[in-house]
């Protein structure tokens, strides 16, 4: 069955092994509700495996920016850009290079997998849990005022590589559909992500 935490933008591209212990990630505390689980690492790694282009553990800010909102995260300019200043050598964070800009201008900052991991994660733990989940029926429906078809479903199978027989996603959408309308409404989604 399809989870509903798992989106188009969630699937893996990337080639590195994410099953370090959280607990390593700076500003960890002990409490379960304070480390991400492996998926969630492993979404932040293959976010930015996708976009580092050439493979050298580097994000320049564009590719920073892309990988943030690949994860749901709409990061103002000005933020990243501090980000990466900060991280810079001589800075109190590290986790950041620069690239010579080869026309005697500033060098460009670069973000460190370990530290874009670490950033990342603080801001997946500080989401509100509703969010996330409004978030999860756009992308399913496409937006809070649609709804979620069996066209829609099986587009979101197809995404994530899911062979679902069509049956089965139309006796998904029928056992959760509240109001016999043949859709998954936002407020019927919310009931369904809320069930223990």
């Amino acid at each position: 069955m399809l989870s509903p935490s798992t989106t188009p933008a969630r699937t893996s591209y990337g080639h590195h092994n994410t099953t370090q212990d959280p607990s390593q990630h700076a500003g960890f505390g002990n409490h379960a509700r304070d480390v991400l689980n492996p998926e969630q690492l492993k979404e932040i790694d293959d976010a930015f495996s996708m976009f580092d282009v050439n493979q050298d553990d580097l994000l320049d800010f564009h590719e920073c920016r892309v990988a943030m909102r690949a994860l749901g995260f709409d990061v103002p300019k000005s933020e990243i850009l501090k980000l990466m200043r900060d991280a810079q050598p001589g800075a109190s964070t590290g986790g950041g290079v620069t690239k010579g800009s080869g026309g005697g201008g500033s060098p460009a900052p670069l973000i460190r997998r370990e530290l874009f991991t670490r950033v990342m994660s603080e801001k997946m733990l500080k989401r509100d849990p509703m969010e996330e989940i409004r978030r999860a029926f756009v992308l399913f429906a496409g937006g809070e005022d649609q709804k979620i078809d069996l066209d829609k479903l099986a587009r979101v199978a197809s995404e994530l590589n899911e062979s679902i027989d069509p049956s089965e996603l139309q006796a998904m959408i029928e056992e959760f559909d509240l109001d016999d309308d043949g859709e998954i409404s936002l407020d019927e989604f919310i009931a369904i992500m809320r069930e223990d």
